[in-house]
């Protein structure tokens, strides 16, 4: 790989989801603060990237291309999921008797205003939040979910490259399927086995423990990527290094460890010439939305300052992807 690419880089991922990536795990009326904060934060959100010239990738579900529930009906896949629980599937609680709150699962405009912000990508988050290792749920309806995804977003005249698999349930004998639907990169996960992917909700007691001390102390090393690791395999897979944890008033007085810990993954990679990709998802800043942007305000001072005496970059996952097929012999664009 040419020695041009090799600078390190900053990426940032959000997954765009609404209630429809928490309808599984918690009552709307006991999130519904969260999502209705989106609509405050990605502006803001978009305006800090716009001051750090920062460039992103927004993975966005499907489903939130449509208007309403009605406009949704009328544009299913060919095939649905068959998951064994079968209440992990969006469709039940599509067709449920009480409307659906469509401020709280739908948002077009707030695609097309992300589109006109200069350096963001739309990518996918699959069109029904597809989980990729329930059991019961096949390949043939996964690329079905995912074809209507990238034919949704066509409509909106977004060409779908970058991929975030729902609840990180990333599959590896899916990576030909993404590849034949066009797909050039996906986020991967960290490294440390409390990062596996999993069946259910991955979130086991102890993983989740162990997750939490590893945002504030070194418990899995920094999780960035080389650019050789990231451009070994078609498609490309650009790992995540760190989820920004949302502010917790409980945890307030230890921030300056939680900051720490991802400013020094940054400096790591600008040193070394690697990948540090953050992600979260907007209705973490849903509340709590100026302290969470303060906090994201000292990363982005953190990167402003390794971009100038480090010549580190900011880059969408797509970028990445385009780098890495340009900088990459032929041989090496195949599947894992």
């Amino acid at each position: 790989m040419s020695n041009l690419y090799l600078s390190g880089a900053l990426v940032i991922s959000l997954d765009l989801e609404l209630y429809w990536g928490m309808r599984d795990v918690i009552p709307l009326d006991r999130y519904q603060q969260h999502l209705e904060g989106v609509r405050l934060a990605i502006p803001e959100i978009l305006n800090l990237f716009n001051k750090y010239n920062i460039h992103a990738t927004w993975a966005t579900l499907g489903f939130l291309y449509c208007q309403d529930s009605k406009q949704l009906q009328q544009n299913l896949p060919q095939q649905l999921p068959n998951y064994q629980q079968a209440e992990l599937s969006p469709y039940q609680y599509l067709n449920q008797l009480q409307p659906i709150d469509n401020q709280l699962h739908f948002c077009p405009e707030i695609i097309e205003f992300i589109k006109l912000c200069p350096g963001q990508e739309i990518g996918t988050h699959t069109f029904s939040h597809y989980y990729c290792l329930e059991p019961g749920q096949t390949q043939a309806e996964f690329k079905a979910d995912l074809d209507k995804a990238i034919n949704t977003a066509e409509k909106f005249n977004v060409e779908t490259k970058s991929l975030v698999f729902p609840r990180n349930q990333y599959n590896q004998a899916y990576l030909e399927t993404i590849k034949d639907c066009g797909i050039t990169c996906y986020r991967g996960n960290e490294t440390s086995s409390i990062y596996n992917s999993e069946a259910g909700d991955g979130d086991r007691p102890y993983k989740r423990i162990l997750r939490l001390i590893d945002a504030y102390l070194n418990l899995s090393g920094q999780n960035c990527s080389t650019w050789e690791q990231v451009g070994s395999n078609y498609p490309f897979n650009i790992p995540s290094s760190r989820f920004l944890r949302p502010y917790s008033a409980k945890l307030k007085i230890i921030d300056n460890l939680r900051l720490r810990r991802i400013n020094s993954g940054l400096e790591y990679a600008a040193n070394h010439g690697q990948i540090y990709h953050l992600w979260w998802h907007p209705h973490n800043f849903g509340v709590n939305l100026q302290e969470n942007l303060r906090f994201l305000t000292q990363i982005l001072e953190k990167y402003q300052q390794l971009n100038t005496h480090k010549q580190m970059q900011s880059l969408n996952m797509g970028e990445v992807a385009a780098l890495c097929r340009k900088a990459c012999q032929p041989v090496a664009l195949v599947s894992n």
